[in-house]
């Protein structure tokens, strides 16, 4: 964490200083933004919390609810997601907190007394290496105090506003549009109503999102016929694996067993068949005492005993998507900009027990924030607004795909219905093995694009897949000597990452690559100074950040090239974070993303961390043609 760039400043590092526009807490809905986000769930709070970063951008967030979530809801968190949290600097947090998921244990009918259960299997949760993050598990209501707790500290001072339901989105066109196109009507508690006129709405407001009816688009899909009960309890029970994951197909049904964190807590959800619960649910009469009941039966010969209920639900599984996820036709996308944009459960809703939801949702808005922030603040053209939809709703697709085929399998006894012998059919735990690298987070892989590159030098970065997301490794930070994770260098900022991996020679010859790159990057030439707004910081845009081959202790700080010592701030301190070397206490990490280690190369990283480019060394013509297609240069 770095701070005191402007001078010395005492007291708590994270509270940011607040810009002069910054909201005051008890100031009232505006009559303009920027941005308005309808919805104070995970994907509009991760949306505030990444556009707080920019205060120079004003950002409204609206919640019909009248005050933050206090319980129950979505609760896993995957690995792809902690790394995302990283970026706010919430992870540390978010760790301490919760319930780290190491195994996952599955039992089935016992094969001498089918009415009962036994253990058949236990592994790995998360395959070693695929991330530097756990898989957890914590209250969603607390991963969104750490977002609204994130806004408040940063110098745009965003708060959300309460009990106001979104009635009605216009966007107007053409000629009449102006500079706040969208109108908003907000109606409040007391039924009084309020406008506002942004640039851009936002619609993260649930399944029946009113932004999305605005904008005619339609969530389309089917039902599974298959209803689960949830419950958030304290119990007592003999259950051995209460206290890890746990997959339970029984003749009487499916559970799984989700500890929560503090030690205590535990989520059940239940398979509720229609055979025997049919008459319950059509009447609507199902309590925490018929889920209870279930789960004894699906656990027998074991038992359990609810001392307490923190949050319950019944819930049909269904998924739904939506065709597009913003309000330009397909049509006319080469005609029209998007103004309104939807998503997370707006756009795409399935079933709990795959633990994508709320992953999915915080990822979209990671994918849209930055891009708003972008064009906002004229560092980017208002076509790069056209990938957000292109890319999420390609994933959302996927993950329709998988949670059918997911409630599917899990409801089905873990194999597959096509009447194939029994010793031939996928066991649920081999199943679950297969799709680790899904159920992780980190599975995603865009297409090229004008904001991802093709594999033409893909070979110089093996384990950089262009596309998914940046895999971090472990380094050393060659000013300090600190071990740190290279990927933990990318902050929610809005800016684009160059991560220089050194060829061989690396700092030994002043008219090598390396250099030569650096002198490159230093020059008016540069991407940094053709895209690089006069005023902001040199790594405001375009973040350089160079990994050498030698071992930190042969190397001098000091003979870095100016690029990688930039100055910055009031006092034009230099930022001495900005290379880095193998550790020497763990893998190297030339072998671990299998560089090329004679002619090293450049992988560029895009601001929510997936990777945009590999390059050779010697490629300035090729970034710079790249990133021209994406950023605005300056005058």
């Amino acid at each position: 964490m770095q701070f005191h760039l402007d001078g010395y400043r005492p007291g708590d590092p994270s509270m940011k200083e607040a810009h002069p526009a910054a909201q005051a807490p008890d100031a009232g809905l505006p009559e303009t933004a920027d941005v308005l986000i309808v919805g104070c769930g995970p994907a509009g709070l991760v949306l505030a919390a990444q556009l707080a970063a920019f205060p120079g951008i004003r950002t409204v967030v609206v919640d019909r609810k009248d005050g933050p979530l206090l319980v129950g809801q979505a609760d896993g968190v995957a690995c792809r997601t902690v790394e995302m949290f990283e970026a706010f600097g919430l992870a540390e947090q978010l760790k301490q907190e919760a319930y780290q998921v190491n195994e996952v244990t599955f039992w089935k009918p016992d094969p001498t007394d089918g009415s009962t259960i036994v253990r058949t299997g236990r592994i790995d949760d998360v395959e070693e290496g695929i991330s530097e993050m756990p898989h957890l598990i914590v209250n969603q209501a607390r991963m969104l105090d750490f977002l609204r707790e994130h806004m408040a500290r940063s110098a745009s001072r965003t708060v959300p506003h309460y009990s106001l339901n979104a009635t009605a989105v216009d966007i107007a066109e053409g000629a009449d549009a102006g500079e706040y196109p969208v109108t908003v009507t907000l109606e409040n508690e007391r039924g009084g109503t309020s406008v506002v006129r942004a640039k851009y709405v936002v619609g993260t407001d649930g399944a029946r999102s009113s932004v999305r009816k605005a904008i005619g688009r339609r969530l389309e899909g089917d039902a599974l016929n298959q209803t689960w009960g949830v419950l958030d309890v304290l119990v007592d029970t003999d259950f051995p694996d209460i206290r890890l994951k746990s997959v339970i197909q029984s003749e009487a049904g499916s559970l799984l067993i989700i500890p929560r964190e503090g030690g205590y807590l535990v989520r059940l959800y239940i398979e509720l068949d229609a055979e025997r619960y049919g008459d319950l649910l059509r009447a609507k009469a199902v309590t925490p005492a018929v889920l209870a009941g279930a789960a004894n039966r699906i656990l027998s010969p074991y038992r359990v005993e609810v001392k307490d209920v923190g949050w319950w639900a019944v819930y049909e599984v269904g998924q739904r998507l939506c065709a597009k996820f913003d309000d330009v036709p397909e049509e006319e996308t080469g005609a029209r900009l998007p103004r309104a944009f939807i998503a997370g459960d707006a756009c795409h809703t399935h079933s709990a027990k795959a633990g994508q939801g709320m992953n999915v949702s915080m990822a979209d808005a990671f994918n849209l924030g930055w891009k708003l922030a972008a064009v906002l603040s004229g560092t980017a053209a208002p076509e790069l607004l056209h990938t957000y939809s292109e890319e999420r709703q390609r994933v959302a697709q996927d993950l329709i795909d998988f949670d059918r085929d997911f409630a599917s399998k899990m409801a089905a006894g873990g194999g597959d219905k096509t009447g194939a012998p029994e010793g031939e059919r996928e066991e649920f735990s081999d199943y679950f093995r297969a799709q680790g690298l899904y159920t992780a987070g980190l599975s995603v892989r865009y297409e090229p694009s004008m904001i991802t590159g093709t594999g033409e030098h893909q070979h110089l970065a093996k384990g950089f897949p262009i596309g998914m997301r940046f895999h971090s490794a472990p380094v050393v930070r060659l000013a300090d000597a600190r071990p740190v994770q290279l990927g933990h260098a990318a902050r929610a900022d809005g800016a684009w990452r160059l991560y220089l991996f050194a060829d061989r020679i690396g700092l030994q010859a002043a008219d090598g690559l390396f250099h030569g790159l650096c002198d490159h990057l230093a020059s008016p030439a540069s991407p940094l100074a053709r895209f690089t707004p006069a005023g902001a910081e040199p790594d405001a845009v375009l973040d350089v950040r160079a990994i050498l081959q030698q071992p930190h202790r042969t190397l001098e700080p000091t003979a870095l090239p100016a690029v990688l010592r930039p100055r910055k701030g009031r006092l034009a301190l230099v930022d001495h974070e900005k290379a880095f070397c193998p550790d020497p206490r763990q893998a190297d990490i030339f072998d671990l993303r299998g560089i090329d280690r004679d002619r090293g190369c450049m992988v560029l990283a895009r601001p929510d961390q997936y990777v945009a480019h590999v390059l050779p060394l010697e490629a300035t013509a090729e970034l710079s043609d790249f990133l021209r297609g994406v950023l605005r240069e300056v005058d």
